[in-house]
């Protein structure tokens, strides 16, 4: 299985730096800079996520860890350098994550040399200024297949060794690999959320014989992510499927962080996913007793429901950070009160 990565769009822009709020400061200004996007943007409520709203509730009460499994990651972006975290050691430009495309002696510096990785970093980032971000770089553009598989499976493995919360793994292949399930129905145990993109063959997912991998496993901790443009339509680009796919969030010409302190557009599934985990991150870091499967059900449930989405994704809607911060409270304050009633 080869893991590939469709960048359907691509080019770069001027900027200047945005100015960063304080966790829990955070407002429209943040949602407003040269590395954000209409996935964000409070000037598009229809298209976006309702990103806004949702930071005016939230309250952070833990750090939470995301290892991005992708291309590596530019460190000294101005957007993203403070969101870096290691396993090992204190994060410095010689120590910010692990390179498994690279033998162990050199392991510690991730570079992103495709940029694909840096946007999606800065995509999670943008809808959660105060992630950490474990970047493992799996990707070799010019690496055999079987090089770039083994090496996705190593980035698997050590973020499940290390118990991170969430996985974000905008990638994937049409074949499924042994070693890889293994893993991922480990990660199933341990009760870590992965959040895979669907993938960008235009095919359905509920076709056995089209499927994508990881997304396409089919196990409980995994969210299956497919992209939406600013008119609300799936991708003609994206996998898809009423039963295959969770939930569908933005991913058309996407603006975010790329090598060299750059911002640019990239479309895909990629793209969507990163949202996705996100808003994830967002419910762990004020919820942090919720486990996996009452995230992935939040995240559906509070799907904004859409017409052209019904056939396309299980959940009939589109990512809503607002609706889903709006659920997770409902759901904790229930739980709260099942508790109260528990007479000793």
């Amino acid at each position: 299985m080869f893991k590939k990565i469709v960048l359907l769009s691509f080019y770069t822009l001027c900027f200047s730096l945005p100015l960063q709020s304080g966790a829990g400061e955070w407002n429209s200004k943040d949602l407003l800079g040269p590395f954000s996007s209409w996935g964000i943007s409070p000037d598009a409520e229809i298209p976006s996520i309702n990103l806004l709203a949702a930071w005016k509730k939230f309250q952070k009460k833990k750090d939470i860890v995301v290892a991005v499994i992708d291309t590596g990651v530019d460190n000294t972006h101005p957007f993203i350098s403070s969101n870096m975290y290691t396993i090992e050691g204190k994060t410095s430009l010689d120590n910010y994550g692990i390179d498994f495309t690279k033998k162990r002696s050199s392991r510690t510096k991730p570079e992103d040399k495709h940029g694909h990785g840096t946007h999606i970093a800065g995509i999670i980032k943008s809808v959660f200024p105060d992630v950490k971000l474990l970047v493992l770089k799996y990707l070799d553009p010019h690496a055999s297949e079987d090089d770039n598989l083994k090496a996705s499976i190593e980035a698997l493995r050590y973020a499940v060794d290390h118990n991170v919360d969430i996985i974000n793994y905008s990638g994937g292949g049409p074949a499924p690999d042994e070693n890889e399930r293994k893993i991922l129905k480990e990660a199933e145990r341990k009760g870590i959320l992965v959040i895979a993109a669907a993938g960008n063959e235009q095919n359905d997912l509920d076709n056995k014989k089209k499927g994508f991998y990881p997304a396409s496993y089919g196990f409980s901790n995994i969210v299956t992510v497919t992209a939406h443009d600013q008119t609300i339509q799936v991708l003609s680009s994206s996998n898809y499927g009423k039963n295959g796919v969770d939930i569908a969030a933005p991913g058309a010409r996407i603006r975010s962080s790329l090598p060299g302190g750059r911002s640019g557009y990239l479309t895909g599934t990629s793209q969507a996913t990163a949202f996705v985990t996100g808003v994830a991150a967002l419910i762990k870091a004020e919820f942090p007793k919720f486990d996996y499967g009452q995230i992935k059900k939040i995240i559906r449930e509070s799907a904004i429901k859409v017409p052209a989405l019904a056939d396309k994704c299980s959940s009939g809607g589109r990512l809503s950070a607002k609706n889903a911060l709006e659920v997770a409270t409902t759901r904790d304050a229930d739980n709260v009160r099942q508790v109260a009633q528990i007479k000793p």
